[in-house]
């Protein structure tokens, strides 16, 4: 079983900006085999897919609710996936989850967007 936890949340004025970590609790399951996601949880919305990224990086889709706003990287050495996200909206606020596409799926970490 593996673990990822999710770091980089917290409060935000709209047009600020927060970089999200995610990183996997075992040393051997390393990101670079693994295409990983973020999804989040808007209050009073179904779970939405945010962003992907294939296991070599070469293919980065995004919702079109944060496309040209958010940008999903990953550092293979360090074994860290990123979300960074800039211009951020209050309809930007809610839980954001770090997923494995083998299934795994951190706590969340929360982002509120409020002036």
């Amino acid at each position: 079983q593996v673990q990822l936890v999710e770091s980089g949340g917290g409060v935000v004025q709209p047009g600020g900006s927060l970089r999200l970590s995610c990183v996997a609790s075992r040393v051997t399951f390393n990101f670079r085999n693994h295409g990983m996601s973020w999804y989040r949880q808007v209050p009073g919305k179904e779970r939405e897919l945010g962003a992907s990224i294939t296991n070599t990086g070469d293919k980065i889709t995004y919702a079109d609710s944060v496309k040209g706003r958010f940008t999903i990287t990953k550092d293979d050495a360090q074994n860290v996936l990123y979300l960074q996200m800039t211009d951020l909206k209050s309809e930007d606020t809610g839980v954001y989850y770090c997923v494995a596409w083998v299934g795994y799926w951190g706590q969340g970490t929360r982002v509120t967007v409020s002036s």
